[in-house]
């Protein structure tokens, strides 16, 4: 459906070598736009721009830390002089650590909340600014269910999810008017690396499927439609919107 195509747009993705960033990469490019991969590892980034490529897709990579603000921002620049343009951004690069509140310290909190909050800022503003210029643009931050809710162990993880709401929120009031929607995806449990640990005890494996209406655990290529319709036409009057893709598990009270 053409309300369903980007095509011509480029997109930039963080996190993009495996799992949600990957999947939204492949979707975006099936729909036409050029997408330019991003991770640490400029040899892992080509492999999975090959694969893309191999597909039919337009892929491109940009190797840097999200945390080092420096070359994130001159990696926006590079892509936008290189392309001509920057229409969307994929804040989908995170972490996590897991521990008791007495055994965390606090350069571990700096660190969650520098790669998950503080880099979707420095991106955002720098792709943003570029995006209002041109009058256009699209900004998908990847939150999750605790952006909303809290669960114990992961004090740092949860206040960062709950940042990038409120992130999008201000940004889609500021960059609104000027032609770029600012929105969010909260996924629920999916079969990612960074929830590899959690996959590893049965115990909360069974937990996840009893709790969540649809019985299972997503796939990563069930997120990326969300991220897809955020930034197509057929998005294009939401902004500022927090889009929960958790099989139900939010919207029950018992499994």
């Amino acid at each position: 459906m053409q309300a369903f195509r980007i095509d011509g747009k480029v997109a930039l993705i963080t996190g993009a070598s495996r799992g949600f960033g990957l999947e939204i990469a492949r979707l975006f490019g099936q729909a036409g736009a050029s997408v330019v991969l991003n991770g640490r590892h400029a040899e892992t980034l080509e492999a999975r721009a090959a694969e893309l490529r191999q597909e039919g897709i337009k892929a491109g990579i940009a190797a840097f830390d999200v945390m080092d603000s420096v070359a994130a921002k001159a990696a926006v620049d590079r892509i936008a002089a290189e392309q001509g343009h920057l229409d969307i951004l994929v804040n989908n690069a995170g972490m996590n650590i897991r521990k008791p509140l007495a055994d965390y310290s606090l350069e571990e909190w700096r660190r969650v909340l520098d790669t998950n909050l503080t880099a979707a800022f420095v991106l955002s503003q720098a792709a943003g600014l570029k995006m209002a210029e041109q009058g256009y643009g699209r900004i998908v931050n990847i939150g999750s269910i605790l952006s909303v809710l809290g669960r114990a162990t992961i004090p740092a993880y949860t206040a960062s999810k709950h940042g990038i709401l409120g992130l999008t929120k201000a940004l889609a009031a500021e960059l609104g008017p000027k032609g770029v929607t600012v929105n969010a995806i909260a996924p629920g449990y999916f079969e990612t690396e960074l929830n590899a640990e959690l996959m590893a005890r049965p115990e909360f494996v069974a937990f996840v499927n009893n709790r969540t209406p649809v019985g299972r655990w997503g796939q990563p290529a069930e997120l990326a439609g969300s991220a897809l319709y955020l930034v197509s036409p057929a998005g294009g009057y939401v902004n500022g919107h927090l889009l929960v893709v958790d099989g139900g598990m939010t919207t029950t009270l018992f499994g």
